[in-house]
Order: structure tokens, then C-alpha cells, then sequence
């Protein structure tokens, strides 16, 4: 039964609407106008009504109300286009992937840009993490699906862009919480802040702590989120943000096989628990924002810098102990304003990216009882990036707009060698990039527009991905950047009162697509010559009454290579899907929530058929995960006080959270591979809080 859930709840969304117009006397109905929204993560502030590609923005606090604050997918799910993986395994990180940018991330996010309040998560290398992110202070995200390096550069399949609360954005100057449920979670949260005179101030601090379903998968974390502004004038504002974060666990419990996870789906694999698999991890960000609207238009001026400690211990034996010290730093400059030109109205943005990465990165080799026998690397990486671009937003007609962009980019690595009993490995690569935009937007009706873009994105291959297969050390010499075009068409706006729709249909070609494989344990990559990606992406949001409100997300994904022989299996693979990304995926939601402060969501997830690797031979079967939650806020005079439950996978569905793609490729039998992380099965939580 548990697998009609989200059919039964997509028909409800799509059936209501039909109903309400087919009754022959409907009652009066309050008239839901689209409100304007505007969308950040372009750079070029739009409103949503305007922007000329795909995009969604997500009110955080009211989609993570009763949810327990675990990972970005919570917030991230309802979002078309949008695949996620690895929600348990926090040694790995949130695998994010945007029309299947990012897919072969064996850890993190890759092929995506993310920013948090404008600066990158992402480094010039095009690697990001979302460990740092406080889920308890988020405020807003905006999700651009579309391949655009002329918004950011380096590794713009897609951007997240996340921004956090602030002071003024406080209902109480003081809030506490606490929850904790099954699989030992704990979480407890303290935030203060306000505002006066225009200045704000801000602070927030977490701790978390979940022992996992599965055997070596504990995680503890504690995060500190400050953020103070102050007026300088009428037209100068200054804001100061400061982020720590401490992990001192974080266990990995390796991949399965398909006959382990049969046997015992809790247990981790036998070397990571002999060798104790994990990571521990400390960063800290602290960042400026300077604006100036005195100018006439608006100077915009970040800077930042980064430093993150890290230690890892891979399941598995051979070079596998990992630690580098990491800063980053950089800076961002933007200047917007408004102009009249042969007759039309236009707007622009112009600005420069600076970012460096510095790395000093150690490796070791482990034997089977975990004893460390040798260095195998010392190093230190360095990676420059910087980008010129221009944006603009031409007044083509009343319902007319045409946006263009614009943007040049380079990008150097560098490796130093201190390891030299096997020979000298240092070396450079430089990339120069050129990326382009151009897309059209018709308002054909005050509540309906549609779009057409065309747009280019590029990825360097990360130091990580660079490594020399061949064991000599140094960069990979035959691993390419790769390039993808991006042909979309689309449309959003609002059928009748209640219903509100956001369609695209995309076309993407990717030459020298970058992919996976593993040799001995370890991971290696090399070019695939051509991929192409297909598909719509729909999403619906039906305010039934004015209590419920049914939202569908749906994504028809046709990726596949084009040409591509696989040497590391000896195949032609062309004509094969993109392993670890389905066909079908679906998300349904119904919501409601009353005036005085109660609300109840049931939702569910689907996710169609997968292959574990480039020969499509190992096929992994669809699943089906339905949660609930409810809780109430009782708003008292000066303060208020809510309680909250959820469950999720409520019909505990065996499926995997996470497949390690091309898994152990140099070993001949499919079923000797470990490419299966299974997922918890059913579990409970509940939480409360208190504001003043």
C-alpha cells in the first residue's frame, strides 16, 4: 500500500484543482496573487517573475518546522531537478547533485557552486562541503538548476545559494531548543539577537550528536553562527559574519555489498571498524560585506577567509590516513546600477571573483590492523582562481526582457613535492575559461511567463580527481576539464486562484564529461568523450483550502553516454545511463497548518531504478519513504513554546541512502563490489523549544 502514497497525493494535487472548477457553485475564495519574489543567487538581483532559467526558492523556517535538523536534504527535497544521497553517512557529507552535476561525488558536493550569505562554500578547485552549514539558522535558499559559469565560474552546474537570519529577522530576541530520537540523536540550540537603529546582531550555537542505525557510523558536531551589522549612514552598511565548527567524530561504515546488506544491513564493513574509519574536522569563516549605495547604483564588497583542519581514516587499507590544514581566502566585488541606452532600459552588475586555496596535505599508508607503516604523500597544493563579469537586463518591450552575460575566468593548481625518495611530482596546470549567457523572458500575462536561455559551464578536475592513476604521483596528465551546454525552455505563473506551477524542459551536452572508478581501493577518474542530459522538470504548489497545501515536485531525468569506451572494464558503453542518478524521481507533500499554531505534514519520496556503475550491470531497485510530522506553538504573552514529533520512513522500507559509484571496478564480479550504504529504517524524533 505504501507505494500509492505519492500517487495518491500527486493525484490530490493535480485532481483538486479540477474539481474546483468543475463545481457548479463554489464558494467565494479569497484571490491568491503570485507575490513577488526575489532571487539573489544571480548576482543581478531579479524578481523570479524575470529570471530566464529554472530556479526555486525555499522559505527554510516554514518548510523545517518539525523536522529534525539533520541535513540540507530536509529543506532541499521539494526542490525539481534536485537528486540527494547520503543523508547518514556525515564522514561523506551530503552528496548534492543538479541534472546530474555532481552525481559522482564521492564525498560533498561537486559540480555545484554553494554560497552561505554570499560567499563560497565551494573552492577554486571546485570541491565543496555543506558540513559547516547550521540547519537552525537558515533563513532562505534559492536553487538555480541550469549550467551557468557566467555567474560564478569553476564548477557551475547549478548553485545553491543559502542565506542565513539575522537580527532583525527575529520574532524573539531569545530562543532555546532541544530534540532527540531514535539511532542515539541529540540536538540542543541557543539563539539571541535583535535590532535597533539599523544595527543587528545575531548568534547562534549547536550541538549535535547521532550514534547512527549502522555499526561505525557516530557523529558529533558543535556550530557557532555570529552575525553583527551596522549602519554607517543612509546609503553604508557594514556586516561582520563569523562561523565555527568542531567535529571531533564522524565515522564512515563503508560500502556493502549487495549480499552483506542482505545479511545484516546494519553492519560496517570489516575495515572500518578495524581501522576505525572517519574523519575529525574543525573550520572557521570570517567574512565582511561592505555596501555603498551612494554612488548611484550599488557597490557591493565582500571578503573572507577560511581555515579548516582536517584528519581522515578511509575504510580500507593501503595509502588511506589523510590530513591537510586548509586556508582559503578571497574576495568579491560587485557594482550594480540602472542606465538608458538607444532608447531602452537596461540594468547591469559588473564585478571580479578572487579566490586562493592553500593546502598542506599529508598521506600515509595503513596495514590491516591499522598500524601506519609509511608516508606515501607530502605536499603542498595551491589553487588560484579569479573571474570578470558582466550581467544585463534589457527592457526589450513592456513583456520583454532580455538577460545577458558574460564572464572569464582562470584557474591555476599547483602541486609542491616535499616527498622526494619517489622521485619530484610537483607541477602546475593553468585553465582559461570563457563562458557565455543569453536568455529571453515574455510576461505573456500579469500571471504567467515563460522563458528561453542558452548557457555554457566548464569543471576543472579537483586536486582530489587529478590524482595519477599510474602511481607515479603528480596530476593525471590525460584528465580534461569538462565543458556542458545548456538549451532550456520553461515557464511558472499561477492557473486560476490556488494553483501555482514552475515547468522547465532542458537539454544538456557535456563533452569530456569527468567520471569515476576505483583501482585498489582508491578512487580515480578519467574523461567519458560525450554525455547528454534530457529532461522536465515540474513543480506544483495547490493552496486546497485555506489550511492545506499539497505540493508536487517531479523530475524526468534521460541522462546517458553518448561516447564512452570504458577502459577500466574493457566496454563500449555508449548508449548506457549515467549510473546513480533515476529516471523518475517524485516528491509530494501535504501540509496543514491552523491559525492557532498546530500544523500536520505527511510526505513522500520516490526514487526510480539505478545502475552502481558505467556498464549499467548492477541494477538497483526503486523505493518508496513516506514521513509525518505534527506539532503546535502556544504563542503567550511575551514569549512562546512549541512542541513538535516526526517519523520518518514510516513504512520502513529497505532502500540505500548511498552507492559509492564504480565501486571496486578492478574487481571482476559485480556482487564482490561495495557500492550499497543502506538507509535507516523507521525512526522517531520529537523536539521542543522555547522563545522570549
Amino acid at each position: 500500500m505504501h507505494r500509492h502514497l505519492l500517487a495518491c497525493l500527486g493525484g490530490a494535487a493535480l485532481a483538486l484543482p479540477a474539481f474546483a472548477q468543475t463545481d457548479a457553485t463554489p464558494a467565494p475564495q479569497p484571490d491568491h496573487r503570485l507575490e513577488a519574489v526575489t532571487v539573489t543567487g544571480t548576482r543581478l538581483e531579479r524578481d523570479l517573475a524575470d529570471l530566464p532559467g529554472a530556479a526555486t526558492v525555499v522559505d527554510a523556517e516554514r518548510v523545517q518546522a518539525g523536522q529534525p535538523g539533520l541535513q540540507l536534504d530536509e529543506s532541499l527535497n521539494r526542490v525539481p531537478g534536485l537528486y540527494l544521497q547520503n543523508r547518514y553517512n556525515f564522514a561523506q557529507g551530503l552528496r548534492l547533485s543538479s541534472r546530474g552535476f555532481g552525481a559522482r561525488a564521492p564525498f560533498g558536493v561537486r559540480g555545484l557552486r554553494i554560497n552561505v550569505d554570499g560567499f563560497p562554500e565551494t573552492l577554486p578547485d571546485g570541491q565543496s562541503q555543506l558540513d559547516s552549514v547550521d540547519l537552525e539558522t537558515l533563513d532562505s535558499l534559492t536553487v538555480l538548476r541550469g549550467p551557468a559559469s557566467v555567474l560564478y565560474g569553476n564548477a557551475s552546474g547549478g548553485v545553491v545559494d543559502i542565506t542565513t537570519r539575522t537580527g532583525r529577522d527575529l520574532r524573539y530576541g531569545h530562543r532555546f531548543s532541544v530534540a532527540g530520537g531514535t539511532d542515539g540523536y541529540r540536538k540542543s540550540n541557543l539563539q539571541l539577537g535583535g535590532a535597533e537603529d539599523g544595527n543587528h546582531h545575531y548568534l547562534s550555537l549547536t550541538g549535535v550528536r547521532h550514534e547512527g542505525e549502522r555499526a561505525q557510523s557516530e557523529m558529533e558536531k558543535y556550530l557557532l553562527t555570529t552575525r553583527v551589522g551596522r549602519a554607517l549612514s543612509a546609503e553604508r552598511d557594514l556586516e561582520l559574519f563569523f562561523t565555527a565548527m568542531d567535529t571531533p567524530v564522524a565515522e564512515d561504515p563503508g560500502g556493502l555489498t549487495r549480499a552483506q546488506a542482505r545479511e545484516d544491513r546494519e553492519q560496517a564493513t570489516r575495515f572500518s571498524r578495524l581501522l576505525d574509519a572517519g574523519q575529525e574536522v574543525t573550520q572557521q569563516r570570517l567574512g565582511v560585506l561592505y555596501r555603498d549605495r551612494s554612488l548611484g547604483g550599488e557597490l557591493r564588497l565582500r571578503g573572507f577567509v577560511s581555515r579548516r583542519d582536517f584528519r581522515q581514516q578511509l575504510p580500507f587499507p593501503g595509502s588511506s590516513l589523510i590530513d591537510y590544514q586548509r586556508l582559503f581566502y578571497g574576495a568579491r566585488l560587485e557594482y550594480t546600477d540602472r542606465l538608458t541606452l538607444f532608447g531602452l532600459h537596461h540594468r547591469y552588475l559588473v564585478g571580479l571573483d578572487v579566490d586562493r586555496q592553500q593546502d598542506d596535505r599529508g598521506r600515509r599508508a595503513v596495514d590491516a590492523a591499522g598500524n601506519v607503516t609509511a608516508r606515501t604523500g607530502d605536499e603542498d597544493q595551491t589553487a588560484t582562481a579569479s573571474g570578470l563579469f558582466l550581467q544585463t537586463d534589457t527592457d526589450l518591450t513592456e513583456r520583454l526582457v532580455l538577460s545577458l552575460g558574460a564572464r572569464a575566468d582562470r584557474v591555476r593548481l599547483d602541486i609542491e613535492d616535499r616527498l622526494l625518495g619517489d622521485g619530484d611530482q610537483s607541477g602546475d596546470q593553468t585553465f582559461r575559461e570563457g563562458s557565455y549567457s543569453a536568455g529571453l523572458t515574455w510576461h505573456l500575462h500579469p500571471r504567467h511567463s515563460v522563458y528561453a536561455t542558452v548557457s555554457n559551464a566548464f569543471e576543472t578536475p579537483t586536486f582530489t580527481e587529478l590524482a595519477n592513476p599510474s602511481g607515479a604521483g603528480g596530476f593525471n596528465p590525460d584528465l580534461e576539464p569538462q565543458k556542458a551546454l545548456n538549451r532550456e525552455i520553461g515557464g511558472r505563473g499561477q492557473l486560476g486562484d490556488r494553483l501555482f506551477y514552475d515547468l522547465a524542459l532542458f537539454s544538456v551536452r557535456v563533452r569530456d564529461e569527468i567520471t569515476p572508478y576505483e583501482l585498489n581501493g582508491r578512487t580515480f577518474y578519467d574523461n567519458a568523450a560525450r554525455t547528454r542530459r534530457d529532461g522536465l522538470e515540474l513543480m506544483l504548489e495547490h493552496l486546497t483550502t485555506e489550511r492545506l497545501t499539497l505540493t508536487l515536485a517531479y523530475t524526468y531525468s534521460d541522462y546517458q553516454f553518448e561516447d564512452f569506451y570504458d577502459e577500466q572494464q574493457n566496454q563500449d558503453v555508449s548508449g548506457n545511463r549515467l549510473p546513480g542518478l533515476p529516471r523518475h524521481h517524485l516528491f509530494a507533500e501535504a501540509a496543514w497548518r491552523w491559525q492557532n499554531g498546530a500544523f500536520l505534514v505527511l510526505d513522500g519520496r520516490y526514487g526510480g531504478t539505478v545502475y552502481a556503475e558505467n556498464t549499467n550491470e548492477t541494477r538497483v531497485d526503486d523505493y518508496t519513504v513516506a514521513g509525518a510530522r505534527l506539532g503546535r506553538e502556544w504563542r503567550l504573552p511575551a514569549s512562546a513554546f512549541t512542541l513538535y514529533a516526526g517519523v520518518d520512513n514510516f513504512f520502513d522500507e529497505d532502500y540505500f541512502g548511498n552507492l559509492r559509484i564504480n565501486a571496486n571496478s578492478d574487481r571482476p564480479d559485480p556482487a564482490d563490489r561495495g557500492y550499497f550504504e543502506p538507509a535507516p529504517g523507521r525512526h522517531w524524533y520529537a523536539g521542543a523549544s522555547y522563545s522570549w
